[in-house]
């Protein structure tokens, strides 16, 4: 019998395994995906930059990641929509259209937090 610490692992291990499939899935198939990632590549660098309050750094990097978790569950459930119904379907499309509306609230809510956190520090800066 293994024991549950070894049967732990090995789950973590094949977790990490699909999760790695599922990145590489996103970045392959997925065009925004992919510029949400490079956003998320340029905005975070420099929201560790500024000097800005701990908790709007946490909180600016937290809805980075929103973004992207949000992108590759929309990127999911339009695989599985597509699969399940190949033909032009009203609740297939809306099952579609809910998934981008989730990603767009997801990137507003950030435009929205980085220009009121992290922008004036950013103007100032400029104009220094």
């Amino acid at each position: 019998m293994k024991s549950t610490t070894a049967l732990s692992l090995g789950r973590i291990v094949k977790a990490a395994q699909y999760s790695e499939q599922g990145f590489r899935s996103a970045w392959r198939d997925e065009a925004a995906f992919r510029q949400e990632l490079v956003l998320v590549l340029l905005l975070a660098p420099l929201t560790l930059w500024l000097p800005l309050p701990r908790i709007d750094t946490v909180l600016l990097i937290a809805l980075m990641g929103l973004v992207l978790v949000a992108e590759l569950l929309n990127s999911g459930l339009e695989a599985i929509v597509d699969m399940a119904s190949p033909d032009i379907h009203p609740l297939a499309a809306k099952a579609k259209d809910c998934g981008s509306a989730a990603v767009f609230v997801a990137l507003v809510v950030l435009a929205g937090a980085w220009l009121a956190l992290a922008g004036p520090m950013v103007v100032g800066m400029l104009r220094a």
